[in-house]
């Protein structure tokens, strides 16, 4: 209850939100809508309590307030919003006003922003798993792939330029394709490239800051230490830890973007079940607070170091998702697979690792 008591007042206030606002329909609406964004923010969960579990208390506090408030109502409610003013050039307020107004043209607006969305977020989230599985781990999930690749991952800048010709693969491919059949999409193979070259700066800027202060930090500890024997030999007060607050910042941000890129397949994949704004954001909130508990749940309990191949298995979720993310630019895919793949994933290497802790003992 400590953990998920905020994500079931959350859930019965929303469920009961959506009765008054559109009766039992919009009630069935938010309530799959909410088991839709669970059962895609797993992995996210899992990825972001490993993250999490090198914050001290108050960054956590802080991740857990403001920043449920900037992911359930910035990314749930403001940015399909924002999407739309963009990629339609209208004013925040006609936005709004579309929203709530003309669905269906709110719908098309979207649908027809996904491309970009779709290749921005995919670049993001393809560049997290490229990171994970070309870093040599002590620990390896699946010993015959891993290996190699990390000896792969020695080259300098090779996840860069994967993604990179993934990115290019992608834009010709699909943009050719919109090319042939002419009219409004001939430009999309550009605006596929751009968007994915700016999920890819993206990634660098934010993953390269939080990396550095990350360093930082374990720099300052390693001297601090250093000083707290020195100072306990000679009798002197210890000082006090300088940098804990901007590296946690910049992990932070770090933690935001990821969220955003996660929650851009759950906001997409909304729209299959329904073009309402606010039952969309009362849906996908509902689900956000979960991913917020969840991820405080396996900090609390060390899932993380009990289960060691949970990261893998989320790691790979995320790898599946940005391929499933960028084929979205030109096929329609399924949110049920899109959900279940990653599902498989990690419940895989939750029994991988069950098993390994069994045979340990």
């Amino acid at each position: 209850l400590k953990t998920f008591g905020w994500s079931f007042a959350v859930t019965a206030l929303g469920l009961v939100a959506a009765v008054f606002y559109g009766g039992w329909t919009a009630f069935g609406i938010v309530a799959i809508l909410s088991i839709l964004e669970i059962s895609l923010s797993f992995d996210n969960a899992v990825v972001n309590a490993g993250i999490l579990k090198k914050m001290n208390a108050f960054w956590q506090k802080i991740f857990l307030t403001i920043g449920i408030l900037i992911a359930v109502f910035g990314m749930r409610l403001v940015f399909p919003v924002v999407i739309v003013a963009i990629s339609a050039q209208l004013g925040p307020i006609e936005a709004v006003d579309l929203a709530l107004t003309d669905k269906d043209r709110y719908q098309e607006l979207v649908t027809d922003a996904h491309p970009s969305i779709a290749a921005f977020g995919g670049m993001f989230l393809l560049m997290i798993f490229l990171d994970f599985i070309f870093e040599d781990r002590d620990i390896k999930w699946l010993a015959w792939l891993e290996r190699p690749l990390a000896k792969l991952g020695k080259v300098d800048m090779l996840s860069v330029c994967i993604a990179l010709i993934v990115l290019l693969v992608s834009a010709i491919t699909f943009g050719a394709h919109a090319h042939q059949h002419g009219g409004a999409h001939a430009d999309k193979a550009e605006t596929v490239l751009l968007a994915g070259i700016a999920g890819l700066i993206t990634y660098m800027i934010v993953g390269g800051l939080s990396g550095y202060f990350e360093d930082k930090l374990e720099e300052e500890e390693e001297r601090e230490h250093e000083e707290e024997e020195a100072a306990a030999r000679s009798g002197k007060p210890k000082s006090a830890v300088k940098l804990a607050g901007k590296a946690a910042f910049f992990m932070f941000l770090y933690l935001e973007v990821l969220d955003a890129s996660f929650s851009f397949d759950g906001v997409i994949g909304a729209f299959a079940i329904t073009n309402d704004i606010v039952l969309m954001a009362l849906g996908l909130g509902i689900g956000a607070m979960y991913v917020r508990s969840l991820t405080v749940y396996l900090v609390r309990q060390g899932t993380l170091d009990d289960y060691v191949y949970l990261e893998h298995g989320a790691h790979y979720a995320i790898g599946a998702l940005s391929i499933i993310l960028l084929v979205t630019i030109q096929y329609e895919i399924h949110e049920v697979i899109t959900g279940l793949v990653g599902v498989a994933l990690i419940a895989w290497s939750f029994w991988s690792s069950v098993r390994r802790n069994r045979a340990l003992a």
